[in-house]
């Protein structure tokens, strides 16, 4: 009994004196920032990047980005001029998992006659027999948040691997495929073999058969009386990265092969392209934190 009153009168003290601040959420233009981990050792900042149109080609394949796509969390201190590395969203989704339609849908990846595995394929005729058949590709992050690197002098520049500086963002990722037929680990790359996304708004330098691109460093802008930089209508490029094979897909992993060979995987450097258009929101946690 001692132990519920003692419990009770804390509850009642919350309500009086407010949530802590590590329960509150930013207000206003600093609302973005909600995933932020502020009181993380060594940060200093926030950052919500959401991605709106563009493409990504892998192989043979190209899926255009029509759903928004957020990269977010915090930035820690400088170990070395003008790179940040992120620290993980609060919420564990420091890529956000958003699905993109995949042009085709299952007709461009498998035919149900090929498949060897007779469980298979009866499954695949039933997806197909039931109009289960659209295909959705989701960009994962491969590794910690910590191997998301920032260069915001290439960002702040335009200039990239043309003129000799860092690409101003790495992200390796991993792409699931979702189809009822492919399973729910269907993945193109992996942890272990991740898609390293080397990305810039200047000019990049791919091996053939590609050819040099170029991004575009957005209009530059502040809000919330100059305390959040902005970078608007920003475009992200990348065609030197390589891809590698298929896993999961399938029971039992049967329809790696077929994907494989429809994709064009593995897939060397020089054959891929993402194009990304996005904006940037950056921000002291001090000021964000000051917010809620």
């Amino acid at each position: 009994m001692r132990r519920l009153i003692v419990g009770v009168v804390v509850l009642a003290s919350l309500a009086v004196v407010g949530v802590p601040s590590a329960m509150a959420t930013p207000k206003g233009g600093y609302a973005v920032f909600a995933q932020c981990p502020l009181g993380t050792p060594h940060m200093n900042g926030c950052i919500y990047s959401p991605t709106t149109s563009g493409y990504i080609k892998i192989g043979k394949q190209e899926v255009p980005i029509v759903n928004k796509q957020v990269l977010q969390g915090g930035l820690l201190r400088e170990e070395e001029p003008f790179v940040k590395v992120l620290v993980a969203a609060k919420n564990g989704e420091t890529l956000t998992k958003t699905a993109q339609k995949v042009p085709g849908g299952l007709l461009d990846f498998v035919e149900c006659t090929k498949i060897s595995n007779f469980i298979v394929r009866i499954l695949c005729e039933s997806v197909f027999e039931n109009g289960l058949t659209g295909v959705n590709a989701v960009t994962e992050l491969a590794a910690p948040a910590s191997s998301v690197v920032l260069n915001t002098f290439s960002e702040a520049t335009g200039l990239g691997p043309e003129q000799g500086y860092p690409p101003a963002l790495r992200l390796p990722v991993k792409v699931k495929l979702e189809n009822p037929l492919f399973g729910s680990e269907c993945y193109i790359g992996s942890n272990s073999e991740p898609i390293e996304l080397s990305l810039t708004t200047g000019a990049t330098s791919p091996p053939a058969p590609n050819k040099s691109i170029h991004g575009k460093l957005g209009e530059l802008t502040s809000k919330a009386g100059g305390e959040i930089l902005v970078i608007k209508h920003n475009t992200l490029v990348g065609n030197a990265f390589a891809v590698g094979k298929a896993h999961g897909c399938g029971l039992l992993g049967v329809l790696d092969g077929l994907i494989e060979s429809k994709l064009g995987l593995p897939s060397a450097a020089g054959k891929n392209t993402a194009v990304l258009n996005n904006t940037v929101e950056q921000a002291g946690h001090y000021a964000v934190e000051e917010s809620e």
